[in-house]
């Protein structure tokens, strides 16, 4: 008993964390701190007797201060043979020290570790809701087994197990309801705020929370391939992932390092035979020159924008596979849709029943939901649906049912036999004449018409559409006015798709697409407006996704377009690809005004030490101060 209560304690203590494991994180701005006070202590002591103490303190404050920066760059020049900032910083620092400048070489270590502690804030910051969304997966599971329930870590939940979610908890791993009703709170997953009901047969996903009732669960993906792991996958390969800027900046840093060195030697020399300076002044000048000229801020110019840019967007159910995809999709000129089940819902639904007259439109449609009721068909269902949520009524049972595969189904109530199909089934002349020709003006709306006989004569029609998502409108108006052209890809017949277009305000739309014709479609979109965008959610999108400059994949699509894609939308939510270009833009806008800062600013300091004007010190802060700036406004795109 006391061995068993031993064990539960142990396993239900938190691991104490060690002092130093607290403190880690803010290890960079510790010692920046700790070397800004030795800084202020030498500086103190150099106005006295005591310079030899003076001395030491500012050594310290150079290992201390500068450690972290000077392990990484040493680090990266052996491992890609290639000088870098970090170095030029280095030998500005011990250059300022060799001529006797040691406040202000001091001061520059000081800057720059305040600006690596900011950027690696910055990095921490954008890591933060991926962490967060980790902690909320629980690592155990209450797996029913026979009846008796078992704790096991939910690695070893299998597809088909069930599970037991009580009031409270959070949903383990990725399955369905088989048992129990619930509302379920889904923000951490699809950023969605008001709570959701779920009935039996509803699909939950890990880390989001039950809230009111006990469910059970069917596991239907292992703990590896659940929606919340692939978030964290996503968003983790994407903050890996660098822009094409950033590449760019990255090759460029090495040769203008190597100019930069190479104009110092010249500069150590060159002005004391042409210009007559002195040898401690064109040293002086030259270590200036070192300080000024290195590109820090440009260096900082993107990738703290772009991660803080990829952290915004998995916030708000935006997930962006790299900074290359976040910063192409500013450039987009044209977008081409999937029909079914990204402009519309994918499930079709009833729009209208038409009634013969003389009938009973409530029986004609109890009567055909309930001989619907006996198939799978997603028509059938959607039959079914409408009718227990307009009547209200239960389901009666047919005498008899009898399937005519390709045609409909054939019912016996009583003293009535009823079919159910296509117009061919129930006689096409009496189809497209039944109520004044209604069926031949609904099929022109790209509708499906089921037609239902009752003995021998028609007694009415249901029509069924895929119904346009409510936001599919607001989000296509959204791209028109940003410029961006919008067309439908679809495989469903032209009136199908002439009134689905219309309907959700595309510019255009090309019907009757094979997978294979939606490729072939897109590449000429790319050769008629350059950067174009493909959204999609199915396996038969998978091509087309990757053919597009962008594929932006509905979260609730197949595995394969989420893989495929480049962007994907959790919440199948069409208003956030505007979102997700706005942010780009304001990512390349913010990056721009980064670089054009940054550049002007060497520009300025260089000019100002050539004609004498500029001092170390004042050099010193210009220099480190434009790169905590440049830091600084990429962290408003966290907002």
């Amino acid at each position: 008993m006391a061995q068993g209560a031993n064990a539960l304690l142990k396993k239900n203590s938190v691991p104490e964390v060690s002092f130093f494991e607290k403190i880690k994180p803010h290890a960079e701005l510790i010692a920046a701190g700790i070397s800004g006070i030795l800084i202020a202590a030498g500086w103190i002591l150099s106005k006295g007797d005591s310079q030899t103490a003076s001395v030491i303190a500012f050594i310290l404050a150079y290992v201390i201060g500068g450690f972290a920066k000077a392990k990484e760059g040493i680090e990266a020049t052996i491992e890609d043979k290639e000088l870098n900032v970090e170095m030029l910083m280095i030998f500005a620092a011990i250059g300022s020290a060799i001529i006797g400048y040691w406040t202000e070489g001091a001061i520059l270590i000081f800057i720059f570790a305040m600006s690596g502690a900011l950027e690696t804030y910055t990095m921490n910051k954008s890591h933060k809701e991926i962490s967060s969304l980790m902690e909320l997966q629980p690592e155990e599971a209450l797996r029913i087994v026979d009846g008796y329930e078992e704790k096991v870590h939910v690695s070893e939940l299998e597809i088909g197990d069930m599970i037991l979610v009580k009031p409270g908890e959070r949903i383990p791993s990725d399955g369905k309801v088989a048992r129990g009703q619930t509302t379920i709170d889904q923000a951490a997953i699809t950023g969605e705020s008001i709570p959701v009901s779920k009935d039996s047969g509803d699909d939950v996903f890990a880390g989001t929370v039950n809230l009111t009732g006990s469910v059970t669960v069917e596991i239907t993906k292992r703990n590896d391939e659940t929606l919340f792991q692939k978030i964290i996958q996503l968003v983790q390969n994407a903050q890996s992932e660098k822009s094409p800027s950033q590449l760019f900046i990255e090759r460029f840093e090495g040769t203008y390092v190597k100019v930069v060195l190479a104009v110092v030697v010249l500069m150590m020399f060159v002005p004391h035979f042409l210009l007559g300076w002195s040898w401690t002044e064109t040293f002086y000048r030259a270590m200036i020159l070192l300080v000024v000229a290195s590109p820090c801020a440009l260096v900082a110019s993107i990738m703290p924008a772009t991660l803080s840019a990829i952290s915004n967007g998995a916030k708000h159910g935006i997930l962006f596979k790299g900074g290359v995809h976040l910063e192409n999709l500013s450039h987009l000129k044209a977008i081409a849709f999937d029909k079914t089940g990204t402009l519309t819902k994918g499930k079709p639904e009833v729009t209208d029943v038409i009634v013969a007259e003389g009938l009973d439109s409530d029986d004609v449609l109890l009567k055909a939901a309930s001989i619907e009721s006996h198939s799978n068909h997603p028509l059938a269902n959607a039959i079914v649906k409408h009718s227990k949520e307009t009547l209200g009524k239960e389901l009666v049972h047919p005498e008899s049912i009898e399937d005519v595969s390709g045609w409909g189904v054939k019912a016996h109530f009583e003293n009535e036999d009823w079919k159910i199909g296509k117009a061919d089934f129930v006689g096409r002349s009496a189809a497209e004449a039944f109520s004044g020709g209604a069926a031949v003006k609904l099929a022109a709306q790209g509708k499906t018409i089921v037609f239902i006989e009752r003995n021998g004569q028609l007694a009415g029609l249901i029509a069924l559409k895929d119904v346009v998502r409510e936001e599919t409108k607001q989000a296509i108006d959204l791209l028109k006015s940003e410029g961006i052209y919008t067309v439908m890809l679809t495989g469903d017949s032209q009136n199908t798709g002439k009134a689905i277009a219309a309907e959700s305000h595309v510019e255009g739309y090309i019907a009757e697409c094979l997978p294979e014709t939606k490729v072939q479609e897109l590449k000429k979109l790319k050769d008629q407006y350059g950067q174009v965008a493909m959204v999609g959610d199915g396996i038969n999108d998978a091509p087309a996704l990757a053919t597009a400059n962008v594929g932006i994949a509905m979260g609730e699509g197949s595995d394969v377009a989420l893989e495929t894609a480049d962007v994907v939308l959790m919440k199948n939510d069409l208003p956030k690809i505007a979102e997700a270009i706005n942010l780009s833009r304001r990512m390349n806008r913010i990056v721009k005004q980064n670089i054009v800062f940054s550049i002007l600013v060497i520009m300025v300091l260089i000019a100002s030490n050539f004609l004498q004007l500029l001092d170390l010190p004042y050099g010193v802060i210009g220099h480190e101060g434009s790169t905590i700036l440049v830091i600084l406004n990429s962290l408003r795109l966290l907002k």
